[in-house]
């Protein structure tokens, strides 16, 4: 009876790979980790050598993971997040005290549970309150004392103890193509699914319209971006966000005549004193968020041989 062959994955290895496909390049990632595009390709190599299957394979000039890539990618992702749990939970066994933290509601839907799930369980004698809400609201509370921390979109306010993040893409979203053609030309107006004013998302979306000469109508205006997901998911129009917290159902839309959409900077403000508690996890947040992560997770550029 043959025995199985025990292998343990490199957790440098899997830590390059996975830092890689998220950045959508490999040669960040070698920044990211500090460490040489070369040393990078190894662990890459090592890993397919230790699976004894293939990872990545190419497409064009890019990397695409394979379908054993795609599996050990999330195998991945789980064995790092444990490991960086348990080195935080080592560090920090005797860290109390509480954070507030503050988060605009598209971070919060998608960074929330991981981030303060994880932080929570390597840090129990923390307390941690989180309050959603929107720009103005959350810089209002950072002046007032309220927050410890606050993620918010980066607009013309700012703090005196603001690190400005790199910016991520803006796009078109919503529940199909079907109705595009209708409303770009001139069948009916386009109808927007917008916060209310103000709003950086919003006067984004109007002056690109406005530019481009499509005639545009309010046709929904919500407080909250499950509203806003809602009457998207529903075909009541589109809407123009990030693809934090993108919901199942709803897609990026690509039609020639919607005018291209730029970046939105993030940036994360801080109280000028911070206890130990709160400036752990800033340190957390700026490392999450300090490169911003590739449009498709699936991909990865070529910079190796």
């Amino acid at each position: 009876m043959s025995q199985i062959r025990r292998v343990t994955f490199d957790l440098e290895a899997l830590r390059s790979l996975v830092t890689g496909i998220e950045l959508g390049s490999f040669a960040l990632a070698a920044v990211r980790l500090n460490r040489s595009t070369s040393a990078v390709s190894a662990q890459l190599k090592k890993l397919e050598q230790q699976s004894g299957l293939p990872l990545l394979q190419k497409a064009g000039r890019r990397l695409e993971l394979t379908a054993h890539g795609e599996l050990l990618m999330a195998y991945g992702r789980r064995l790092l997040a444990l490991n960086d749990e348990a080195v935080n939970a080592l560090n920090g066994r005797h860290l109390a005290g509480s954070v507030s933290l503050g988060l605009q509601e598209d971070f919060g839907e998608a960074l929330l549970p991981e981030l303060l799930g994880q932080f929570s369980r390597a840090f129990p004698q923390v307390e941690v309150s989180a309050r959603i809400g929107r720009n103005t609201e959350l810089l209002q509370a950072m002046r007032q004392g309220e927050l410890d921390l606050a993620l918010c979109w980066q607009g013309e306010e700012n703090t005196r103890s603001m690190q400005a993040l790199p910016a991520v893409p803006l796009h078109w979203i919503g529940r199909s193509d079907a109705d595009l053609a209708r409303w770009l030309t001139g069948e009916e107006t386009l109808p927007l699914l917008l916060f209310d004013a103000p709003c950086l998302m919003r006067t984004c979306a109007i002056d690109a319209l406005d530019r481009a000469a499509i005639p545009w109508r309010i046709a929904f205006t919500s407080r909250s971006l499950s509203g806003i997901w809602a009457a998207a998911s529903a075909g009541l129009g589109i809407t123009l966000r990030s693809r934090f917290g993108l919901p199942a159902g709803l897609r990026i839309m690509e039609h020639s005549l919607l005018p291209p959409l730029g970046e939105l900077g993030m940036a994360l403000h801080s109280a000028e004193e911070l206890n130990p508690a709160a400036e752990r996890l800033r340190e957390i947040l700026l490392e999450r968020l300090a490169i911003p992560v590739a449009e498709s997770s699936s991909t990865a550029e070529i910079f190796y041989r």
